[in-house]
């Protein structure tokens, strides 16, 4: 048995998550993470096997909603897009109807990848794709929470997970393009705003994020596989750092099933520390830290390879 994952099992018996943006990547790991450790899990997004979202890939939410069920929870898929204020208050309707309670929302929705012109100044930028990335990272989330929150803070002990990309660190780095440093330094802010929100309801709101992630459309870019990705190292040699979806799963399955979790309120993690903290690997037995190594050697220039910070 895989020690990492039956260190949680069981331990989200009973409750019952929304990852909001779960059709594939981060958002999928962290649904499947969450219902090998027992729970209920409603997974949405807006490609199914009827059709496919702008983004074009051909990953589903039913897949992941079976992959929830294989890992022993209960996945259910519900296709949402989360930019329709109607379709997530009959989402979250559902959800109150079947069950009654909601204890984990992940708000993961992004979608925007193919929208960013990087090296790019806000005056040459295509004005519909930035306004669009900040439609999908930013009011997606907002929407969401809206009308999810009511639900999850009827009982004390709720957990709120913003996903970004790059810690609050890390993001005082401008990312290149206006419209996507903003898009990915909001829902950090957002989990410090939440945090403030839900503190009287006992509720939690992190944000976190992955590390260089190997995804399946960064697989694809790089043309290799989850097997063997050490090929791409050779074109970009930071890849060597890189880490599989399911590494920020387990990092946020760990954090729901922390009694404790509170003390993470407001707070901006990277999984990387999540697994110092909760003591997991990722699948491959390693446990990268991303951030310390673009710290380290990176921006730091510390001679040292990836595999010291694996």
């Amino acid at each position: 048995m895989d020690t990492t994952a039956s260190a949680y099992a069981g331990k989200l018996a009973g409750k019952v998550a929304l990852v909001a943006g779960a059709t594939r990547g981060a958002g999928r790991a962290m649904a499947v993470e969450l219902g090998a450790a027992g729970a209920t899990v409603y997974v949405t997004g807006r490609t199914t096997r009827a059709r496919r979202s702008e983004v074009g890939r051909p990953e589903t939410i039913e897949e992941t909603a079976e992959l929830v069920t294989a890992a022993g929870g209960t996945g259910i898929a519900v296709p949402t897009d989360h930019l329709e204020r109607e379709q997530v208050k009959a989402l979250v309707e559902r959800i109150d109807r079947e069950q009654g309670r909601l204890d984990v929302l992940v708000n993961d929705v992004w979608g925007g990848d193919h929208l960013i012109e990087f090296d790019t100044k806000v005056w040459e930028v295509d004005l519909d794709k930035g306004l669009r990335m900040l439609r999908l990272s930013v009011e997606t989330h907002a929407i969401t929470s809206h009308y999810a929150l009511p639900l999850l803070i009827r009982r004390p002990g709720g957990l709120v997970v913003e996903v970004t990309d790059g810690t609050a660190e890390f993001n005082k780095t401008y990312r290149d393009n206006l419209f996507f440093d903003l898009a990915k330094n909001a829902p950090i802010r957002m989990a410090f705003g939440l945090a403030k929100e839900l503190a009287e309801y006992g509720g939690t709101a992190v944000s976190v994020t992955p590390g260089f992630l190997r995804s399946e459309e960064m697989l694809d870019h790089f043309g290799v596989t989850e097997a063997t990705w050490r090929d791409a190292i050779a074109k970009s040699p930071h890849f060597a750092i890189a880490e599989s979806p399911r590494f920020l799963g387990r990092g946020v399955a760990s954090l729901a099933a922390d009694p404790e979790k509170g003390r993470w309120s407001g707070k901006s993690v990277s999984s990387g520390e999540l697994a110092k903290v909760y003591d997991f690997d990722d699948a491959d037995g390693s446990r990268p830290d991303c951030f310390a190594y673009f710290a380290d050697v990176v921006f730091g220039g510390k001679v040292a390879s990836a595999e010291e910070y694996r």
